[in-house]
């Protein structure tokens, strides 16, 4: 398989692509924990569809530490004994900010009150910040079928 047109080459595309990743590395600092980032990171992609970015997402954080049982676990999380109450929290909102259109509200109050429960302001905006630049990446690449396996842990920050 190989990709409608690519990224990686393309001088606007790595413009653009930069720019999402110095808003998703800006929020390493706002006291996010890692392993909510990148649980939130994997169901987001697998949510969209995005095979590179599941690929990438799961051996980035098994690369970090991750369980194999939590990564295979975050498809059915609701489900699931092996998440804080914390990291349901930012799945629950993850999954509402990237189904933005089936809720026709947007994110529940209800699920913004419980996110709120578990983190500050500035993990709250790291934690949106984190959805919405995951969902641009998974856009760009499931639009040119980006293929998924080749990934290696550490190559993309």
């Amino acid at each position: 398989m190989e990709a409608r047109l690519d990224l990686l080459s393309n001088p606007v595309a790595g413009r653009i692509i930069k720019h999402f990743t110095a808003a998703g590395l800006a929020v390493k600092d706002a006291g996010l924990p890692a392993a909510t980032r990148e649980l939130v990171l994997l169901r987001v992609s697998q949510i969209n569809g995005c095979a590179f970015c599941v690929d990438m997402h799961s051996k980035d954080a098994a690369h970090a530490g991750e369980t194999a049982q939590r990564l295979h676990l975050v498809a059915a999380w609701r489900e699931a004994t092996v998440f804080t109450d914390a990291e349901r929290a930012a799945l629950e909102l993850a999954e509402e900010g990237t189904r933005i259109a089936d809720a026709a509200g947007g994110v529940s109050d209800e699920v913004w009150e419980n996110a709120r429960k578990h983190y500050d302001e500035d993990q709250l905006v790291a934690l949106i910040a984190t959805i919405a630049t995951i969902n641009a990446f998974n856009r760009f690449n499931v639009i040119v079928q980006q293929p998924a396996g080749w990934y290696e842990p550490g190559m993309h920050p």
